[in-house]
């Protein structure tokens, strides 16, 4: 156990009696203050990092998102109190883009709204200011939702899929779920089996004749607290459109016989990491996000749903409609690039998708 992290995840291993359930390891491992992976890490997507986002491809994706956010803006039609709140905004990179596009191309749009960015770390909320200095004062950021009123658009890239996650296994001979946790084995993270806690899991509903073809072990992610913040974000939203862009499966998809270990992944340097244990606080860990759960959150709390599929088909939704309109800029031979790698199926298009949600 190499990293400092390590050592403290080992002592509360042992500190709660040999194992901790995979979803708190999950937790330790990117959000531990000061050691964890999105605590120390800046440079974690693009070529010098470990992965690549839609932002990282370039600011095609930011100026699509803006095209589409003053579409939505302007229906609301309101004279003041206009929001955009960022969820989870990294290095600030994607808010950059958007704002840019929009001071320069819908420049009142610009000015009624208050750009907002959710973001709890203050090592990340540093980093973002670094990157936004130039819209220093249009920006405010919150650390919660709960207390906040939007008007306008709330909108997460990549958030959900970074929610630590239960890991659950198929016990195909007691017909019963157990929960996948961490021990110690010497110098190493192992996987043990724990008793499943009483909290509701969406694996619970799976129908009784899908359960009885599952192998044993069968493994597969459930994110409650996924479920839940989406959900306090359609409570926080008075009138407009809630969306993300993540990874992600309609809830059927999770248990097909291809994913019998899950979708949970590591990544470093651009590449599957095989020891999912290995590595605190050094390698990204994500699963894919359960868009069937996350819509009947959003419906649970009065939204509508307007759209639920690929990211390749919102961006071409967004494309034919600044082809109409002569402000959104040239199309470039440095745009066609990245809007090809931002919805072939080969590369982002398939691989990402769109829930948007409005009231």
């Amino acid at each position: 156990m190499p990293t400092k992290l390590a050592e403290i995840i080992h002592d509360e291993i042992v500190a709660e009696g040999g194992a901790m359930p995979f979803v708190r390891f999950m937790e330790l491992a990117l959000y531990c203050p000061k050691l964890g992976y999105y605590e120390t890490k800046r440079d974690t997507v693009g070529r010098r990092g470990d992965f690549y986002t839609s932002v990282s491809v370039g600011s095609l994706f930011g100026e699509l998102l803006a095209f589409q956010f003053a579409e939505w803006l302007e229906e609301i039609n309101v004279t003041s109190g206009l929001k955009i709140v960022e969820a989870g905004a990294h290095d600030g990179q994607l808010a950059w883009d958007i704002l840019t596009w929009l001071q320069s191309n819908r420049p009142g749009v610009f000015e009624k709204i208050e750009y907002c960015i959710l973001e709890p770390s203050a090592h990340r909320r540093e980093w973002q200011r670094d990157t936004l200095e130039c819209f220093a004062g249009r920006i405010r950021w919150l650390t919660r939702l709960d207390a906040t009123s939007v008007t306008g658009i709330i909108f997460s890239n990549e958030l959900l899929d970074a929610f630590p996650v239960r890991r659950l296994g198929w016990n195909a001979k007691r017909k019963k779920w157990f929960e996948w946790g961490v021990a110690v084995d010497g110098q190493k993270f192992v996987w043990t089996k724990m008793e499943l806690a009483g909290d509701h899991v969406p694996p619970m509903d799976v129908a009784p004749s899908l359960l009885d073809v599952l192998p044993d072990d069968f493994t597969t992610e459930a994110s409650p607290a996924a479920a839940a913040w989406w959900r306090l974000a359609a409570d926080a939203l008075a009138r407009g459109k809630l969306i993300m862009a993540d990874y992600g499966l309609d809830s059927e998809d999770f248990f097909v016989p291809s994913r019998t270990n899950g979708t949970l992944r590591a990544y470093y340097r651009h590449h599957f990491a095989d020891d999912l244990l290995g590595n605190a606080g050094e390698q990204d860990l994500t699963a894919h996000v359960n868009f069937s759960e996350i819509r009947k959150a959003g419906e649970a709390a009065g939204l509508a749903s307007e759209f639920n599929s690929t990211q390749s088909k919102f961006l071409t939704g967004i494309l034919e409609k600044t082809v109409k309109d002569k402000t959104f800029g040239e199309w470039t031979s440095a745009r066609g690039r990245q809007f090809q790698t931002l919805t072939h199926p080969e590369h982002l298009g398939r691989a990402f998708r769109v829930l948007v949600q409005s009231r």
